[in-house]
């Protein structure tokens, strides 16, 4: 058998491995989806070796949908690490024999402190099971590896029931994907649901403005120091009247040649674009990349309801921040 085989073998079996749960998922699911709702502290999650390092990732999808919890290792726990766990969490223990000696040597500490124990075993009957609330059966036919030892489509089972559970509990919690990303502030959707107009815009000194009486010396001093590609132009009350971008000045240039001087007599009010696209500074910022690829602009300036320059947006601001 080539190594192609060998790997197509060893996805039947898992994959068969986990299918067969499906038959299996009856009350004691939803017996552990309720402790597990109404846990009113955290899910500890435990397990020694390969199903330690499952009940990692178990843990950590729990914490990032809505469900507070840790994970305990259970040699670290019988040597204090259990001083972490509170009375009114829930213990989720996996173990595909049932009696991995670490974690029956935490069963009475548990007991002793009345906690619910939902157990992820491949044994049904085993003193982990007989201590356990609530009793997840993971049990496989066979490993896939070929002496059937190396835990391979146990450890993949359990992850399967750690999703199941996982999913389920969020959709019980009405988990929405604005709920995700908060809790995922450094990924690409945290930044998307989360970061609003106001928490990358330019504010203060920073904001390019002139009135609208400037002449165009000063309307190109300002754009350039402040190194936006852009100005507001303000009326006599403060107010928004337009905004000018270098794209503006170009085109003015290009229609205007030979009349230098008589261009910069112009003022801003009269070269301004009137009316301009503006953002309020509550709107998620991926509504700003929206506004700014409908219209192909790469600034939006921001007002405040009486219509003061509250400050302004640039398509670079959105880029750094990974929105677009």
């Amino acid at each position: 058998m080539n190594e192609i085989e060998i790997g197509k073998k060893v996805l039947d079996i898992e994959a068969r491995a986990i299918d067969s749960l499906k038959s299996r998922l009856n009350h004691s699911f939803s017996d552990a989806i309720s402790l597990l709702y109404n846990c009113k502290g955290r899910v500890v999650v435990t397990g020694m070796g390969k199903s330690g390092l499952i009940g990692k990732k178990i843990s950590a999808t729990f914490a990032s949908t809505g469900t507070p919890s840790f994970f305990l290792h259970p040699a670290d726990g019988i040597h204090g690490d259990i001083g972490m766990i509170m009375q009114n969490d829930v213990i989720l223990a996996i173990s595909n024999s049932g009696e991995t000696d670490e974690l029956i040597a935490l069963l009475p500490v548990f007991k002793k402190m009345t906690m619910q124990i939902i157990c992820m075993t491949g044994k049904t009957a085993s003193t982990l099971s007989n201590n356990s609330d609530v009793v997840l059966d993971v049990s496989i036919k066979e490993e896939a590896c070929p002496m059937n030892l190396v835990p391979t489509a146990s450890t993949t089972v359990a992850l399967a029931m750690g999703d199941a559970l996982a999913v389920a509990l969020l959709d019980k919690r009405g988990f929405r994907k604005e709920d995700f990303a908060l809790f995922h502030p450094g990924g690409a959707l945290g930044r998307r649901l989360i970061l609003h107009v106001e928490d990358i815009m330019h504010t203060g000194e920073t904001v390019p403005v002139v009135y609208k009486g400037s002449y165009l010396k000063d309307v190109i001093y300002e754009m350039t120091s402040k190194k936006l590609g852009v100005t507001t132009v303000l009326d006599d009350n403060n107010r928004l009247l337009g905004i000018i971008t270098d794209g503006d000045l170009r085109r003015l240039l290009e229609k205007e040649t030979g009349r230098e001087n008589d261009i910069f007599k112009l003022t801003a009010g009269e070269i301004a674009i009137k009316n301009p696209r503006v953002i309020q500074k509550d709107a998620l910022a991926v509504s700003a990349v929206q506004i700014m690829e409908t219209y192909s602009i790469t600034s939006l300036v921001i007002v405040n309801e009486d219509g003061t320059v509250a400050g302004i947006l640039h398509l670079h601001d959105l880029l750094k921040k990974g929105i677009v």
